[in-house]
């Protein structure tokens, strides 16, 4: 699903009761809306063309033809699925469906508003670091220790910290050259900002796994975006780590690219060292 669909189908967005009817009514069916004129709209909705309007410039577009626009790219890019809330009458196959449905759109999501030439940057930087620590809380602290393991095959020193305190004098001993990648889903805990803070002010490179224009993703110096209509207030992250696990799989594979002749040895002996412990 694109950022579009996925913001209409976000059921913690407020609206207006006018707004609602509008993004259920495109939710249900967006290839006819695709195809009315402004005045259909209304009409079927029971509203007003400048309701319709304002709803449209309530998005961040220009108007009614711009959402159409962007709502046909985006059904043209690919079969969305809608992100759904989990009810507790569900049946265990219709629990399932959403859980999944979810996680597709979530990763859609992600996808589409990942830039390449971004992932690339943080790549090329990386092939140089002095070292890398690695900073996530709660949800987001199994996802630290992901990139920790996938990060440990190059030929760079690599940490991820999980506890608060360890994590406050790790990055105050960082310095030029040092990467800092902190992560976090919604970007404002107030922790990692902390911990973002020192770092910044020791002199490391910032790298931020979160939510666009969110408090982290300000500060940071490159920021791999993860959206998502999760709603991480009330439920534990499933779809939204998904999605930050994803981006440290993209970003690992990139920078093996980016290594120099010779890696595949040292990636080699990696792997032999492992070879013991394994059943044949």
């Amino acid at each position: 699903m694109g950022l579009l669909m996925l913001e209409l189908a976000n059921s913690e967005t407020r609206r207006t009761n006018s707004a609602k009817k509008i993004a259920e009514y495109v939710l249900r069916d967006p290839q006819a809306v695709i195809d009315m004129p402004i005045s259909v709209l209304a009409a079927k909705v029971g509203i007003s063309e400048p309701t319709v309007n304002r709803f449209c410039t309530g998005l961040g577009l220009k108007g009614f033809p711009d959402f159409k626009l962007r709502l046909a790219t985006e059904i043209a890019r690919r079969k969305f699925h809608i992100s759904k809330d989990i009810d507790p009458d569900d049946s265990c196959t219709d629990m399932i469906e959403k859980v999944f449905e979810s996680a597709h759109a979530c990763l859609n999501s992600a996808m589409e508003g990942l830039d390449a030439a971004i992932v690339d940057d943080i790549a090329v930087r990386l092939c140089s670091a002095r070292s890398i620590v690695i900073c996530g809380q709660g949800a987001s602290s199994p996802v630290a220790l992901d990139a920790q393991h996938k990060l440990m095959r190059f030929n760079i020193p690599v940490i991820a910290h999980l506890d608060n305190l360890n994590q406050r004098m790790a990055a105050a001993g960082l310095g030029a050259g040092d990467y800092l990648l902190c992560i976090s889903y919604t970007g404002r805990t107030i922790p990692i900002l902390e911990i973002a803070e020192i770092g910044r002010n020791a002199g490391a490179t910032l790298i931020g796994i979160t939510s666009a224009d969110s408090p982290l993703a300000t500060i940071c110096d490159r920021v791999l975006a993860v959206e998502s209509s999760e709603n991480t207030d009330v439920y534990t992250p499933m779809t939204s780590r998904i999605a930050q696990l994803t981006l440290v799989d993209v970003l690992a594979t990139r920078l093996a690219v980016h290594q120099p002749k010779g890696f595949s040895d040292h990636l080699q002996r990696v792997k032999q060292s492992l070879s013991s412990t394994r059943l044949a």
